[in-house]
């Protein structure tokens, strides 16, 4: 059974490397309900991105969760530029995970959260890891779903950070910007895990040789498709091998297992221009000086800083034994 105060998520994803640690990382938390997945374009295809979602729940078994395939295109239609050079060809760094012989969900990615929202209100709150086409797509089916949820995190974003695509923007608000604004501009709680912390949070070779030394195979999972995702990161933004902790830190924070230092309710606006900056998240900081006081019409908390210890919690949950993890 789960412990009362439990999360209950519907998790957005667009699964590749980063994605999978996230929902491991849930998936073996005790005090967490994944009720449903929904897939997206980004790091890979919707479709793709959802076999990979269903040879992760196969994994540690989890097959009851239902997962429906997204939105392949931007709101406006554009033609996405995915990510194998990140994640490899088949997402998940070419490591050969079976494929799963269970089906899909038949709704839509939107249609899904909708009923997700529906089935458990004011209790489910949604985790997006991917682009937010989703999402913008669901409320648009039902304007009320801002009142159905109890919050929504979403990693993305660069308040003061470089961005990571172009160097005003972060790949996921870069990839659907109008989708992007539609949901930092919707009345629900909502929580913004960007750059500025994920990038700070790095899963070493200490850790990845951890996980590859365990005897679960969740862990020896994550060593093995880290091991790709690692040479991206060595080669484009840190010194040695090793990665940032993007989804499963935005997790992690989603259901309180990190605390964020440093979370202001700030403005946020999203540039959806067509210049050097299109799909810039403009975070509203200028208050740091004075200890964040509150900004009129702010919505989105934004973390800004975190203890920097993520990738220990993340080796000790996927390291430890599953009979230690279950109720």
């Amino acid at each position: 059974m789960r412990i009362a105060d439990a999360r209950v998520l519907h998790v957005d994803c667009d699964t590749g490397v980063d994605d999978a640690m996230a929902l491991l990382y849930l998936l073996l938390d005790e005090r967490a309900e994944i009720a449903s997945i929904s897939t997206v374009f980004g790091n890979t295809t919707a479709p793709a991105a959802a076999a990979n979602c269903l040879r992760v729940l196969d994994l540690v078994d989890a097959d009851a969760i239902p997962v429906a395939v997204g939105a392949s295109r931007s709101l406006r239609g554009d033609i996405p530029e995915l990510a194998p050079h990140v994640h490899g060809e088949d997402g998940l760094g070419g490591v050969g995970l079976p494929a799963s012989e269970r089906p899909l969900d038949s709704r839509s990615a939107a249609e899904l959260i909708v009923h997700a929202a529906r089935a458990r209100p004011g209790e489910l709150h949604i985790l997006a890891t991917g682009p937010l086409t989703n999402l913008a797509l669901a409320l648009g089916i039902e304007p009320d779903l801002p009142a159905l949820v109890a919050g929504v995190t979403v990693m993305g974003g660069a308040a003061d950070a470089p961005g990571n695509q172009t160097a005003a923007a972060e790949a996921n608000i870069l990839h659907d910007p109008e989708a992007a604004h539609a949901v930092l501009s919707a009345d629900w709680p909502i929580t913004l895990v960007p750059l500025d912390v994920t990038m700070r949070e790095v899963v070493t070779e200490r850790h990845r040789a951890a996980l590859a030394a365990s005897d679960q195979p969740a862990a020896r999972f994550v060593a093995a498709i880290t091991d790709f995702y690692f040479e991206f990161f060595h080669a484009d933004s840190y010194t040695e091998r090793s990665s940032p902790c993007h989804d499963a830190l935005a997790a992690a924070i989603a259901v309180g297992d990190v605390l964020p230092m440093l979370a202001p309710v700030i403005r946020v606006e999203i540039d959806c221009t067509d210049g050097p900056s299109r799909g810039a998240t403009i975070c509203d900081t200028r208050g740091r000086y004075r200890g964040f006081p509150r900004q009129d019409d702010a919505r989105c908390r934004v973390v800004l800083e975190t203890a920097g210890t993520f990738p220990d919690r993340l080796v000790e949950r996927l390291t430890r034994r599953r009979d230690a993890t279950q109720t």
